[in-house]
């Protein structure tokens, strides 16, 4: 059976993606139709009941695109989750054609998920709009949030980028600490612009920052806020309690994405049995809508050495 469908009314470009990144990816899921692409004609060939859900999706992406200015791979995939036919035409990556890649950084180089659990954490923000990541130094939780927020940003799927951290000393005391209360608390934010310094050039970064569309700053600093339309990451979350930790959930406002990174194994605080972030876990494990992603040793891509050491500290 043939059938054709005109994209009338929008730029093929939104529906097809660069160089045809989104109908590739869409079309891999239906390996019994021949799918050609040709300005606002799509030509398919094939069982009719397989054309007639190719034309359906197509519709959807086109609904979709009507409530964001662009689409992106996860949308694609979002069409089929919970159908078995992408068992059918065999797996399909992340991001087809590109290796999992998120972004370049400012060298050109590629950003991407490595690891499975760095995989399935990307998948599971592009289907979530809170997820917990937890696991040990050097597993790529932070940089593989940060590096969303940025992607997010770029696309134009949210406003503003807000990234936090609880400023809870390592063995050390803000008071000992020169200058004023921003430049004592800047050491405890610095991962977070190393991250961000690789991915945006250092005058567009400024600039963000001065305008507020990039946003650094302590917890403490949350309280009061709702947060619309912005991506939201919260570091080190194993320093903040159970009330912390809800008060940082509860700034969520329409249209955001928030991201909670921690490692229960490097509590700062004066106690450990007051970081709320595992408890905090129990309590919303269920909710839908919110994911949680445990990484382990074998997700560590820092020095090899890295690894040894975690081993070592963990028999204790």
């Amino acid at each position: 059976m043939e059938k054709l469908i005109l994209l009338e009314e929008i730029d093929p470009v939104d529906i097809y993606g660069v160089n045809n990144k989104l109908f590739d990816l869409l079309a891999a899921h239906y390996p019994k139709v021949k799918a050609i692409a040709r300005g606002a004609e799509i030509y398919l060939m094939g069982p009719q009941s397989e054309l007639d859900d190719f034309e359906e999706k197509i519709k959807l992406l086109r609904q979709k695109r009507m409530t964001k200015s662009v689409l992106n791979e996860y949308d694609v995939e979002a069409l089929f989750e919970g159908s078995d036919r992408s068992a059918e035409a065999g797996p399909v990556q992340i991001g087809p054609g590109v290796d999992s890649i998120i972004l370049y950084s400012n060298e050109g180089r590629p950003i991407k998920a490595r690891t499975p659990n760095q995989k399935r954490m990307v998948a599971e923000a592009a289907r979530n709009d809170l997820v917990f990541a937890i696991g040990p130094a050097g597993s790529g939780k932070t940089y593989t949030a940060i590096a969303l927020a940025v992607r997010a940003l770029k696309n134009r799927e949210v406003r503003r980028i807000i990234l936090t951290r609880p400023a809870v000393e390592a063995g050390e005391r803000l008071g000992f600490l020169p200058g004023d209360l921003k430049e004592k608390l800047d050491p405890y934010l610095q991962p977070l612009y190393d991250a961000l310094g690789d991915m945006i050039p250092a005058k567009r970064l400024q600039s963000f920052m001065e305008e507020g569309i990039i946003q650094i700053a302590p917890l403490a600093y949350m309280r009061g806020r709702t947060l619309d339309r912005a991506f939201v990451i919260l570091d080190e979350a194993q320093n903040t309690s159970l009330r912390q930790l809800k008060m940082f959930l509860t700034r969520m406002g329409c249209d955001a994405k928030f991201i909670v990174t921690g490692d229960a194994t490097q509590i700062d605080l004066p106690n450990k049995n007051d970081s709320g972030l595992l408890r905090g876990i129990q309590l919303v494990r269920d909710i839908k809508g919110i994911s949680i992603v445990e990484f382990g040793k074998e997700d560590i891509v820092r020095h090899p050495l890295v690894t040894k050491i975690v081993d070592a500290f963990e028999r204790i």
